[in-house]
């Protein structure tokens, strides 16, 4: 064979190597890609060939199927719930995939689930078409309803800065189910749903437009925002971690510069926590930026080799810098940012400088102490079931992390419930008679001149001492009674959850 021949059968070779390689690549390493794609006119169809399963909550039909009376889909996805529970639900979209529990449980949803296997062996015998599975969540809608008007009234009518986003979360300490998950402004997904291409272009770019208020992002969990003050029960726990307790004397005072801050002055809102020392369970329910500001520069009173490094500690074994949380739904991680210099971790101890916390992480933070340091994963499913709705599997609860033990959450409960009910607590608004109750109030600035976010984290214990309820409340740019406001939402909140 002369030269120039093998160098063309040569190339003519590496051209249908390359084409094998690609047409694998297609068909077997990219294949899901293609298979997902919005653009898979034929994945499409078939996707809307099939009843899709419901998703539920309590007595609450969330998303349904209903079928078409023209066009080449026969079914299309509806949600008769409408903004309180489009973050939880998503949407199917020609157009845009599918988001929320649509996309995180669509093989139950769509029937395809390894576990209804045997529906769609049924399926080929019977000729008769099986609706997909159904996804019950955990939600208690009274609960989400209630959360829900609250934080929209609450934003349209007494917010210094009106249709600013709010967030509240509730779980069960003990199984980490997700009791409420509310943000606002939220959307109606059924527009985006619809088999009008049109109509969901203008309903994106509305949902996109400036000055929109981006209601597609889950505050509760996708955002995160300077925690103030609820980040003192974090110091508390690293403190108790150490060595101190409740009764600890701790240097307070209404100002302090902390090393390497320049002309940086830390201050107590309201003259709080003028003493030279006070305890630290005093310390938590006054809320004094001072005294925990110390505390943590001063490496809690010689206990630890480095502050800082305590707080990376206490911050990552709560679940802070974890990207990998599901409840199914993503949660952004919490970050507390970069607190090697003395002054940053003095304003950090306090929740400002560079911490940023979701509302979720917020409520497990409580919901842990309230669970005797075991931290449960937060999950929003409570039930798969069979298109007949008899179960298919029950989740079973996932401790994730014991980021204290018993003792110090013990401790932590007796600082948070004197923040509730001491003489000089500032959670009282939190208070239910008859139940016991603890948790801690924030405020916190993100930004010159800005209206300050107003936050509570707390629980409820039942009459045996057992975690009944956590919640998270935010009110961002709420101003100076902002905390006080969110702490009579969560308390409301959980007097319905109890009954009371």
């Amino acid at each position: 064979m002369n030269s120039p021949l093998r160098r063309v059968t040569l190339v003519v070779v590496a051209l249908f190597a390359l084409l094998f390689l690609n047409l694998n690549w297609v068909q077997f390493v990219n294949s899901d890609y293609y298979k997902d794609s919005a653009y898979n006119r034929r994945t499409t169809l078939e996707e809307y060939s099939r009843e899709r399963g419901l998703i539920l909550a309590g007595n609450q039909t969330l998303a349904k199927s209903v079928k078409t009376k023209d066009g080449e889909l026969k079914y299309q996805r509806e949600y008769p719930q409408k903004d309180p529970y489009a973050h939880l639900t998503g949407f199917m979209s020609l157009t845009f995939g599918s988001t929320g529990i649509e996309k995180a449980e669509n093989d139950i949803l769509n029937g395809e689930a390894p576990m209804l296997f045997t529906d769609r062996v049924g399926e080929m015998f019977t000729g008769d078409e099986v609706s997909g599975g159904n996804v019950v969540l955990s939600i208690k809608p009274k609960l989400q309803e209630q959360a829900w008007k609250a934080l929209t009234d609450y934003s349209n009518n007494q917010s210094v800065t009106p249709g600013a986003p709010e967030a509240a979360v509730m779980l069960d300490p003990a199984t980490g189910h997700v009791l409420a998950q509310v943000s606002t402004p939220s959307y109606d997904p059924n527009p985006m749903a619809s088999h009008d291409n049109n109509e969901v272009a203008k309903t994106w770019k509305d949902l996109n437009a400036d000055g929109a208020g981006n209601p597609a992002l889950d505050r509760a969990t996708q955002d995160s925002f300077p925690p103030g003050s609820t980040m003192k029960v974090l110091v508390a726990a690293a403190a108790l971690k150490a060595g101190l307790t409740p009764d600890t004397m701790i240097d307070a005072g209404n100002s302090y510069n902390p090393p390497q801050g320049g002309d940086i002055e830390i201050t107590n809102s309201d003259g709080q926590c003028p003493e030279k020392q006070l305890t630290m369970k005093e310390a938590l329910a006054r809320s004094c930026n001072t005294a925990f500001a110390k505390l943590c520069v001063d490496n809690f009173q010689g206990k630890v080799d480095d502050g800082a490094e305590a707080m990376k500690e206490i911050t990552d074994d709560f679940g802070f810098g974890d990207d990998s949380l599901t409840t199914p739904l993503t949660v952004a991680p919490s970050t507390l940012g970069n607190v090697d210099a003395k002054s940053y971790l003095a304003r950090a101890c306090f929740g400002q400088q560079e911490v940023k916390e979701t509302p979720m992480m917020d409520a497990m933070i409580s919901a842990t102490i309230a669970n005797d340091g075991d931290q449960m994963t937060p999950n929003l499913i409570k039930e798969l079931q069979y298109s007949d709705e008899t179960t298919a599997d029950t989740p079973a609860p996932d401790s994730r992390a014991t980021p204290i033990d018993s003792n110090v959450a013990s401790q932590l409960r007796e600082m948070m419930e004197e923040v509730v009910n001491g003489e000089h607590g500032t959670g009282k608004k939190a208070q239910i008679p008859g139940v016991t109750v603890g948790g801690k109030t924030g405020t916190a600035e993100h930004g010159e001149g800005a209206p300050e976010h107003g936050w509570f984290t707390g629980y409820a214990m039942d009459d045996n001492g057992n975690p009944k309820v956590a919640v998270s409340v935010l009110l961002t740019d709420a101003g100076e009674h902002g905390s006080g406001d969110a702490t009579q939402i969560a308390g409301d909140l959980m007097k319905t959850y109890l009954g009371k």
